[in-house]
């Protein structure tokens, strides 16, 4: 059986014309990486499925307002699926809900994800831990900890402009540590 792989643009005219073909490529191929990012928010596997049939919705509901020049279609999706899961964090419904667990309901951080997958996710958390103690915490808190740069700022006590420098030159300093994986998950990966 050989695998199909679309190009992004393909993916998104497939979304635009409302082609089921290309919501069904895009949950195969990547509701893995967005349950990652959406599960290590969150942290509760009910609550994380959720977020991610809301997230693929999102998706297929707003493709049209995807801007190529902004981002790329992955980096899209992941800021989607980011973006959702710190919505349903703060939302009152989830905060019920905690207070009314009694027991915690933790979950591993590889689930959904494939046994190569899983492997390359902590490859990158590796990689992450090799940065300069200020880009690690910084992108530990962004994208691990699902943090904005605003609340990063306010935590650190640095200013917001020094956050986003930070954040940035980390990025471009990962981007080149990690070019040897064909695929990753890493959904802070500048275009």
């Amino acid at each position: 059986m050989i695998k199909e792989t679309l190009s992004p643009d393909q993916i998104l005219s497939l979304l635009l014309s409302r082609d089921e073909k290309g919501f069904n490529y895009l949950y195969k191929n990547y509701s893995g990486a967005l349950y990652g990012v959406i599960i290590r928010i969150v942290r509760y596997e009910v609550e994380a499925n959720e977020v991610l049939q809301d997230v693929f919705v999102k998706i297929w509901n707003s493709a049209k307002s995807f801007d190529a020049t902004k981002a790329s279609l992955y980096t899209w999706m992941l800021n989607i699926a980011r973006n959702s899961a710190i919505d349903r964090l703060k939302s009152k419904s989830f905060q019920n809900d905690l207070q009314n667990q009694s027991i915690p309901d933790f979950v591993n951080d590889g689930i959904g994800l494939s046994t190569e997958q899983s492997h390359e996710f902590n490859e990158v958390q590796d990689r992450v831990n090799t940065l300069r103690d200020d880009y690690k915490i910084i992108i530990n808190k962004a994208y691990f900890g699902g943090l904005t740069q605003e609340e990063i700022a306010e935590e650190l006590q640095i200013p917001l402009g020094t956050v986003k420098t930070r954040t940035r030159a980390a990025l471009i300093e990962l981007r080149e540590i990690l070019k040897e994986f064909k695929f990753i998950f890493l959904f802070f990966l500048i275009k």
